[in-house]
């Protein structure tokens, strides 16, 4: 990990100012760049967010697949975790924050947006932050691209149907054209021309042409991952200088669930004597977020100027130094995990 992706809340904090800041000396500009969209599509926002998906889906190598087979373990932690816990226990967490503990704090509706996009966080498992989580842990690289794998083929058609039930039992109302099409443009689209350019480079020179490929382009994931939190917080602007403890309240649930998710996966990994180069990894997946997915379709179910979208870009302010705590603990812990991979 680079200085850069190592200070990354730092970075996405100083974006988070600097849109506030743009968004009050520039209110016109950001009304006309707003207003540029199509079915509740943002252009502006979801050419950025192609930048951020696009080279994260070229690293996707569906034919580690097969090696699954070998190592069942986990991979089973990592799926029941992501489909069948993480989405429930993040919409439990924020209709308990928000409809119980924080009533009367915050006005209904808005409450209601903060829930959606927690919901929205919890039901999209890391893509490409974890390769990151992944090597720092000194997890096992050909293990882990092959849960990312799984995992996205799941999130295509699993993604869409857990999230509207969710939002469903939380009383939102399900736009289920807007969130069908999202899913398409930020999940299938970009995979299917990942995949494509994947098979461009490799015929071409191999695996030394994709990791070559995605070194040069990775700049531009994050140009996009920066520019979006400016976008957004330009358009949340207002709301942010008239409300700013509303951050803090929207971090308290994902923290809980952050390390509360953890600790249910890497324990699980422990009791399973899982080898510590594939339990730090699978609970890394578990754990971290694919905030870019969820950030897109906040903005394309909701709107720029959203309580939705708001609780997703303080998602990515969260990730990161959570992510940086967690793998210090699993580097400090691994002496009590099998570290051969037989």
């Amino acid at each position: 990990m680079g200085n850069f992706e190592k200070y990354l809340s730092i970075w996405v904090g100083l974006c988070m100012g600097s849109g506030i800041l743009l968004g009050q000396v520039f209110p016109d500009a950001f009304q006309v760049l707003a207003n540029l969209e199509y079915a509740n599509v943002n252009f502006p926002v979801a050419v950025l967010i192609w930048a951020m998906v696009w080279p994260m889906m070229i690293a996707v190598d569906f034919t580690s697949l097969k090696q699954v087979g070998n190592k069942p373990k986990g991979l089973a932690i990592t799926l029941v975790v992501n489909w069948l816990i993480k989405p429930f226990t993040m919409a439990a967490l924020g209709v308990f924050f928000f409809k119980h503990v924080f009533a009367g704090m915050i006005p209904i509706e808005d409450a209601q947006g903060y829930i959606a996009g927690l919901i929205l966080l919890g039901a999209a498992p890391c893509t490409a932050m974890v390769f990151v989580w992944s090597q720092l842990t000194k997890g096992d690289p050909a293990y882990t691209l092959a849960q990312v794998s799984i995992n996205d083929a799941i999130m295509v058609f699993a993604f869409a149907p857990i999230v509207a039930v969710l939002l469903g039992v939380t009383d939102i109302a399900v736009p289920w054209a807007t969130l069908i099409l999202a899913v398409c443009l930020y999940v299938v689209i970009p995979l299917a021309a990942g995949m494509i350019m994947r098979r461009f480079l490799d015929a071409r020179n191999g695996q030394a042409a994709i990791d070559g490929f995605i070194g040069m382009i990775k700049p531009l994931s994050i140009f996009g991952l920066l520019a979006t939190v400016v976008l957004l917080f330009g358009f949340q602007g207002h709301v942010i200088l008239d409300k700013p403890m509303i951050i803090g309240l929207i971090a308290v649930p994902l923290l809980i669930q952050s390390y509360g998710i953890f600790a249910i996966a890497y324990g699980w990994a422990w009791l399973w004597k899982v080898p510590f180069k594939i339990a730090a990894p699978c609970a890394m997946i578990g754990t971290s977020n694919f905030f870019e997915l969820a950030v897109a379709v906040a903005i394309s179910l909701f709107g720029l100027n959203s309580g939705a979208a708001l609780a997703t870009v303080v998602g990515v302010l969260v990730e990161v130094p959570v992510m940086l705590s967690l793998v210090a603990f699993a580097n400090r812990t691994q002496k009590y995990f099998p570290s051969d991979l037989a």
